[in-house]
């Protein structure tokens, strides 16, 4: 699995741009978790980044997990590409998310809806399949951003 990510500040807002390839064709969940750490692969990333104390919802839910970034789509070559624009995250200030881990899931995150036990904490999307940290990267190490659309 291969992805690359780009978040980006505007106004009170972080637009959100990249593409993941290598997943099965379908809905995947998009996380971001509390901790930037690998010890024990994904796992060791702990829970959704929560900092309020929410319920897990979807992406424009007031009642939900800073880290709730709601559903992917991957196509049938395996390829998700992503352009969101969400409200809570910030990477700026004492709720960052720099230096915390991006996952992505392997089934479609219910969005808190689902009515199973896991609905309310996960979305009940199954297991971490790829997870990195979120950092700050020199941009002419990047030079495909510029080229990142989800209109091809």
């Amino acid at each position: 699995m291969y992805y690359i990510l780009h978040f980006q500040l505007e106004g009170g807002s972080v637009v959100i741009t990249g593409y993941v390839e290598g997943l099965s064709p379908g809905k995947h969940g998009l996380h971001i978790h509390e901790f930037g750490d690998f010890s024990r692969g994904c796992l060791s990333t702990g829970p959704h980044y929560n900092p309020y104390g929410n319920d897990h919802g979807g992406p424009e839910d007031a009642n939900r997990h800073v880290g709730d970034l709601g559903n992917i789509v991957a196509h049938i070559t395996g390829l998700a590409k992503i352009q969101m624009v969400d409200h809570k995250i910030t990477l700026v200030g004492e709720h960052s998310i720099l230096g915390r881990t991006l996952c992505v899931t392997e089934f479609e995150d219910d969005l808190g809806k689902g009515g199973h036990d896991y609905s309310k904490t996960t979305g009940n999307s199954g297991n971490r399949l790829a997870c990195a940290i979120i950092g700050v990267a020199r941009e002419e190490y990047f030079p495909e951003r510029g080229h990142l659309t989800t209109n091809d």
